[in-house]
């Protein structure tokens, strides 16, 4: 009995031993060592992430781990939100080309038809002596949002962390909500969507507004899917510009993956800005004027008598 006890007690102070060897290796080591003994390659892509310290780091692309997809929230869970997020978007309207790189991976990704865009780019001028340019409009996620205060069943609802979502179960097609919206961001679907088997027997998902039905009103919806992986909105990482940002006003951070910003010093060093600030619907986009243009204005694609010519 002796030496089990004995034996015992060797085994668990050579385990300390080794423990502790490894915690005080760990410190003097590289953090991707782990990623050298598995013979993970650099890849020469850099990407820039923010470190948990508030700065911006630079790391090998071969050396990120992929998040795991998690398994669909419950439609409770999907209407209480994230705990302590208020996720903002930006959007730099001195970046825009009318690309609608965003549009189509929003429509591809909510398999939402091509007249039913929920991101709409309008041909702005603010007055005829000054330069038109490109308005990417999103739904505005208001802090006090009308349409969540009109719908008579609770189907448009605003979560803790600031994000305005449908549940398409509850919505009964009333349209009071696009009445209410100053901004024009809802569209109803007036027809049966065109959507795959695997995604049309599904049941409705709040948090990735799919799948989409006939009678029912649907809208941009910040892809809270994806800022639960900690992956950034689809028309973020779509558009070749960087001309969305998005991240969380407690953290203070916004970021369009290449590139990231601390959202307050953005907004006060490039003059943002909120539409329609008059109505008190304090919405959750703001607006970088278009100064310093990184393109011409171009009135869309020629039309196809115009290269005939």
């Amino acid at each position: 009995m002796e030496n089990n006890n004995t034996s015992r007690r060797d085994f668990l102070a050579a385990s300390i031993l080794t423990a502790t060897a490894a915690v005080g290796c760990s410190n003097k080591k590289n953090p991707f060592d782990e990623y050298a003994d598995a013979e993970i390659k650099p890849s020469g892509e850099m990407v820039k992430l923010l470190s948990v310290d508030g700065e911006v780091i630079e790391i090998d692309k071969a050396f990120i781990k992929p998040v795991p997809h998690l398994p669909n929230v419950s439609n409770d869970e999907a209407r209480i939100g994230m705990p302590g997020k208020k996720f903002v978007m930006v959007i730099d309207l001195s970046r825009c080309k009318n690309l609608k790189k965003c549009q189509t991976a929003c429509n591809h990704v909510h398999h939402v038809h091509a007249d039913q865009n929920w991101i709409k780019i309008y041909p702005m001028q603010d007055s005829d002596h000054t330069a038109p340019y490109w308005q990417p409009t999103t739904c505005m996620h208001c802090d006090e949002p009308p349409c969540v205060k009109v719908c008579p069943v609770d189907a448009t609802f605003k979560r803790q962390d600031g994000i305005v979502l449908i549940d398409s179960d509850r919505c009964v097609g009333c349209r009071f909500c696009m009445a209410a919206c100053p901004y024009s961001t809802r569209v109803f679907n007036w027809e049966d969507p065109n959507l795959p088997d695997e995604i049309a027997h599904q049941h409705y998902n709040a948090e990735t507004s799919i799948p989409q039905k006939k009678g029912t009103v649907g809208k941009c919806d910040f892809c809270p899917d994806m800022t639960r992986m900690g992956m950034l909105p689809h028309c973020v990482t779509a558009c070749p510009n960087g001309v969305f940002m998005f991240g969380d006003i407690n953290e203070d951070t916004v970021s369009n993956g290449p590139e990231t910003f601390r959202f307050s010093d953005l907004i006060k060093d490039k003059a943002g800005y909120r539409l329609m600030e008059d109505l008190g619907t304090k919405p959750s986009v703001y607006y970088l004027p278009p100064v310093n243009r990184n393109f011409k204005f171009e009135e869309g694609l020629p039309k196809e008598e115009d290269k005939k010519a």
